[in-house]
């Protein structure tokens, strides 16, 4: 189940969509709902943590992505910038946590492409 969203939050919008079209294997289109909020996290200070997560997860919706074509040299090296940010989900005390836990689960279970 997921957190309620909050009204007007682009970002928990993004996040939502992003689960659906991961989950639908549109892993193009979870790279693109994500990028407006890793844009907008990076440029405040104190949202690094949250852009470096942002980060991760787009990076590996574009492994995914890059696999599902057959690019399964590219989609490795990528994926890895995926597995460096990853562990910073559970240092998070974001109230947006809950969802970039399940978006990490989510792109661990679609890999299917062995390191």
């Amino acid at each position: 189940m997921n957190p309620p969203l909050k009204p007007n939050s682009k970002v928990y919008e993004a996040l939502e969509r992003f689960l659906i079209v991961v989950e639908n294997e549109d892993f193009v289109e979870g790279h693109e709902v994500l990028e407006p909020s890793w844009h907008a996290f990076k440029k405040l200070p104190e949202s690094l943590n949250d852009a470096f997560i942002l980060k991760g997860l787009i990076n590996g919706a574009t492994a995914l992505a890059l696999a599902k074509k057959g690019k399964i040299e590219g989609a490795k090296r990528v994926w890895t910038t995926f597995e460096k940010y990853a562990p910073l989900i559970e240092l998070s005390t974001s109230e947006l946590t809950p969802y970039y836990r399940q978006a990490c689960r989510l792109l661990q279970h679609k890999k299917r492409f062995d390191m």
